[in-house]
């Protein structure tokens, strides 16, 4: 799909760090934006007045998306996996159910969701999400293993979809592109950070990107020390 097949975008979890970021490169791009957020996020979307559609209530409602994706070309979901009510898969089957056939389904997640087993992780990555799991279903707070359960559903899906794996994040000014590959565990992705903003532009980058179609690419700054020293064996979107 080419930049001239995208007019109209979607943006579920506008209202986050990362999607008002995605909302932000969107609209550099002249696309016609709808941004979808729990109704007490609104104001967190006021500096995109007059400019963006909102939609407001759980992403994880499939009335909720089924208006905000309507006539959208693509559909930016920030899968987030909040509570114990199955948050993230919920969302991802609303959007793969409403999206209208042919649109662009770009979702983010992070390094933790492999696509074939060929992942590999760090003894220290692992014990941390072993940790976090624990303490997320015992606080009902989070719910890893749900965000596991959406990006199956996603990848057993025949759309267009990618589902984009990020690093540790940080903020500051935009390097510029992150580069990516199929698996965690190349030395390319060693060093294991990316700009916030720069996330967020690989996913804008997505929409009219199709060699990205039903990847899962992992991501790491352009300008990290691992990628600067594997820049010959590097994907840059």
């Amino acid at each position: 799909m080419g930049t001239d097949r995208v007019k109209k975008v979607c943006i579920i979890g506008a209202s986050g760090k990362l999607g008002q970021y995605m909302v932000r490169h969107a609209l550099e791009r002249g696309y016609e934006v709808v941004g979808v957020c729990r109704e007490q996020s609104v104001p967190k979307l006021a500096a995109f007045e007059g400019r963006i559609t909102v939609v407001p209530g759980p992403t994880n409602d499939p009335e909720v998306i089924r208006r905000a994706v309507e006539g959208c070309d693509g559909v930016l979901t920030v899968l987030v996996p909040w509570g114990v009510r199955q948050y993230a898969s919920g969302t991802a089957q609303a959007v793969l159910d409403h999206a209208r056939p042919g649109a662009r389904l770009v979702f983010s997640c992070g390094w933790h969701i492999t696509r074939d087993g060929k992942d590999v992780y760090a003894r220290t990555f692992k014990a941390g999400l072993r940790v976090a799991t624990w303490l997320g279903r015992l606080a009902r707070v989070i719910e890893i293993d749900d965000q596991v359960e959406a990006c199956r559903r996603v990848f057993a899906s025949d759309t267009r979809w990618t589902v984009v794996r990020g690093s540790s994040l940080e903020e500051g000014a935009s390097q510029g592109l992150p580069v990516w590959s199929r698996h965690v565990g190349d030395p390319v992705l060693a060093s294991d950070l990316t700009r916030r903003v720069d996330f967020a532009l690989f996913m804008v980058e997505a929409l009219t990107d199709d060699t990205l179609i039903q990847e899962a690419p992992a991501i790491v700054g352009c300008l990290s020390p691992s990628a600067l020293a594997h820049g010959d064996e590097a994907r840059r979107g």
